[in-house]
């Protein structure tokens, strides 16, 4: 499968965690030069980088705060000065939501940071994929948009505004050849997925016996899909929203 993604400059926000991490590393190894995004986590990002380097790619790593909206233009230029036009942007970074029972009271930062921030970025990023004629925007969600928990409210609202933007510059940007999906992963086996307040390995492993598949999704699962839709193999998909949850949605 002819990806395209060879002379092609790809963004990933939030790439210091495991979903991040496994789709720059996926989008390196098809070619594509990778700025990988941080807000706290300096380290992680610096090993990504490390990683593709090491393999013969081009990486760099660039400082982002989805909850500073105004500076997401900087945030562009810098990856264009360092590496070239941002064609791709996964859209990956989050905010981690509580699991209180209410959460209505994190609504506003939530909005701000999970739905204006990475909204504000693709923006900064569609002038040069317009002029270039071609772009892929790829969002990623999360499948409690569709079937909700009782705790996570602000989080889950966030993630279904930032889904309703991706539908609007699909039919808005596909003229220009930007074609724009979301992603939803289910449960994911991430670091952060067995360690408190998150569900923990008994919830996990749960989760496994109820999916089809017997198993939970990887971070590898994600990043492949992500690298489709983010890759020139994508030609015709847009709009989209696909479920990675192993088909667990179709026995709730």
């Amino acid at each position: 499968m002819e990806t395209g993604l060879s002379r092609k400059v790809a963004l990933v926000t939030g790439a210091s965690g495991a979903i991040g991490t496994a789709t720059a590393l996926h989008l390196a190894a098809e070619g594509a030069s990778v700025a990988v995004s941080w807000r706290t986590n300096l380290d992680g990002a610096r090993a990504v980088v490390d990683t593709v380097t090491r393999a013969g790619g081009r990486a760099c790593a660039v400082r982002l705060d989805h909850g500073d909206p105004a500076a997401a233009p900087a945030v562009i230029d810098e990856v264009t000065e360092r590496l070239g036009p941002v064609a791709a942007l996964v859209a990956n970074a989050v905010q981690w939501p509580s699991f209180d029972a209410d959460e209505i009271g994190g609504l506003t930062t939530s909005l701000a940071v999970n739905t204006t921030g990475p909204a504000a970025l693709i923006d900064a990023a569609l002038p040069a994929m317009r002029s270039a004629g071609w772009g892929r925007v790829v969002v990623v969600s999360t499948d409690i948009v569709e079937q909700p928990m009782a705790g996570p409210l602000a989080y889950a609202t966030a993630k279904g505004a930032l889904e309703t933007v991706a539908r609007v510059l699909a039919v808005r940007e596909a003229r220009h050849g930007i074609l724009t999906n979301v992603v939803r992963p289910g449960f994911t086996l991430t670091d952060k997925a067995l360690n408190a307040p998150f569900p923990g390995p008994e919830a996990i492993a749960a989760e496994s016996r109820k999916t089809p598949t017997g198993r939970i999704c990887t971070p590898d699962d994600v990043a492949a899909a992500i690298t489709y839709l983010a890759s020139a193999a994508n030609g015709h998909v847009n709009g989209q929203t696909l479920s990675l949850a192993g088909g667990r949605e179709l026995v709730r």
